[in-house]
């Protein structure tokens, strides 16, 4: 008897097991891991009087666009790579941003959803040492083995503790990341 319950068992796990593992190795296949093209992305920031750009962007990016809930979405920008064409502007900002004391701004999704023809990645922030909530509203245009994310958010620089006089109000990022796989 102990011996057809040991049969019976073993019948049983096989088919779990094996669904387990497929399930398992399907959702892995789905999640498609891209890498940033060095060079050609754009991140651009714009309020006030001031504009300019960010050079250096590193990036995790794990993305389904069928199941973006699946998502994992990481980033980080040198605060030093800011450029807004004008020595003393540069110095200005990095200063407002107190780019040596905190060398990285990054941003942490914490949940990719799809709103009709795009998506929203909402996340943490964290700037000058401040960590705040943020939703990226972004379209993604697969081509294939490669692809180009394009979004945009605001943020209110007061709330990340960036006042230094001429500070605007709001500042809007505008993002342009072609990646492949």
């Amino acid at each position: 008897m102990k011996h057809l319950k040991h049969i019976s068992m073993k019948k049983i796990m096989f088919p779990v097991i094996t669904l387990l593992i497929i399930s398992t190795s399907a959702f892995a296949w789905v999640l498609t891991t891209w890498k940033v093209k060095p060079n050609q992305y754009e991140v651009k920031f714009s309020g006030g009087k001031i504009h300019g750009v960010f050079e250096t962007l590193k990036a995790n990016i794990q993305f389904d666009k069928e199941n973006p809930e699946q998502s994992k979405i990481s980033a980080s920008i040198d605060a030093n790579s800011l450029a807004t064409g004008f020595f003393i502007k540069n110095m200005h900002a990095k200063s407002a941003i107190d780019a040596d004391d905190y060398p990285t701004i990054s941003f942490v999704a914490t949940s990719v959803s799809k709103s009709a023809n795009a998506y929203q990645a909402a996340g943490k922030l964290t700037l000058k040492g401040v960590t705040k909530p943020v939703t990226i509203h972004f379209t993604f245009e697969d081509k294939g083995n490669e692809g180009v994310f394009k979004g945009e958010f605001k943020f209110l620089p007061k709330d990340f503790k960036v006042t230094r006089s001429g500070t605007p109000d709001e500042v809007t990022i505008d993002l342009n990341v072609p990646v492949t796989k």
